[in-house]
């Protein structure tokens, strides 16, 4: 296992094997492979043709497990597409120590820059998360004011080397007006790989590990994260974004990737590697 961070669990196909056979008996003949991700709170291994297992990594990570599990059953008939569904919630065991998740396997591909039709679709799936009722959600940190984050984004500027656009970039983030509305839903990690395309559009929004409600400008990152400079405008235009969220988002789309590029930099060049296209993206003004 490609390992990312201090602490990680030791987490391969014999161990899936065993907790699987334990506790899920009625799937422990299913052939057991590691999926290939750039995930990095999680480990994925198809069981079978129709089934994936979810691990975490982290203790981290672990906390999110039954947080996850609740509130994809909520959320999974009012979404517009498709969402993971929970078949099997696993327990420590077979000596991993934390919660784990089955999943019904969701066919499909990591989204290309350049794609209207999915910038269209994931901008529609951002407003009508937005759009839910937050009677019971959970407030979440990532959905906190964007001015929360500015000594880690400052750190990473730093050890990046201190660029000025980088800086200049971040402080015009920060001076956007902050959110003054009602908290909303948020998926709250809309990167690459949790978004898949199949047949020309969106087909499922995966990892909702962190879904919560908070400050609508963090769905927003898939503008810099995903799309090109003209898809960009129609997946603004599809999630009704108004000015100030727009430049907040801009905001946290560059912080996550200045944070993430010195930190994956050698662990996951995947990562790295759309952490450096997201920063050209957020300095290009677009």
């Amino acid at each position: 296992m490609n390992r990312m961070h201090t602490g990680e669990a030791e987490i391969d196909d014999d161990l899936v094997r065993r907790l699987v056979s334990a506790q899920f008996p009625r799937w422990a003949g299913l052939a057991v492979s590691r999926v290939d991700s750039s995930g990095t709170e999680n480990a994925m291994f198809r069981l079978g043709d129709e089934l994936v297992a979810r691990l975490p990594r982290l203790e981290r990570g672990a906390a999110e497990i039954g947080h996850e599990q609740r509130w994809l059953r909520w959320l999974a008939p009012r979404l517009p597409v498709a969402v993971p569904e929970v078949l099997g919630e696993g327990r420590p065991g077979e000596g991993f120590e934390w919660d784990w998740s089955v999943l019904r396997w969701l066919p499909g591909d990591n989204p290309d820059f350049g794609d209207a039709q999915v910038a269209r679709d994931l901008g529609g799936f951002v407003k009508a998360l937005r759009g839910l009722d937050i009677s019971g959600a959970p407030e979440i940190s990532r959905g906190r004011p964007l001015r929360t984050r500015d000594a880690p984004t400052r750190e990473a500027i730093a050890q990046l080397g201190g660029d000025p656009a980088y800086v200049a970039a971040w402080e015009k983030a920060l001076a956007a007006p902050a959110w003054a509305g009602e908290p909303v839903w948020l998926h709250a990690d809309l990167s690459p790989g949790n978004v898949l395309v199949d047949g020309g559009g969106l087909s499922a929004v995966l990892d909702f590990a962190g879904v919560g409600t908070g400050d609508p400008a963090v769905d927003v990152i898939p503008a810099w994260n995903t799309f090109a400079a003209a898809e960009r405008a129609v997946f603004r235009e599809a999630a009704e974004v108004d000015d100030a969220t727009w430049e907040r988002g801009r905001g946290r789309a560059l912080s996550i990737a200045l944070i993430q590029l010195p930190y994956y930099r050698e662990t996951n060049p995947v990562l790295a590697a759309n952490a450096r296209r997201t920063i050209e993206a957020v300095l290009s003004g677009s």
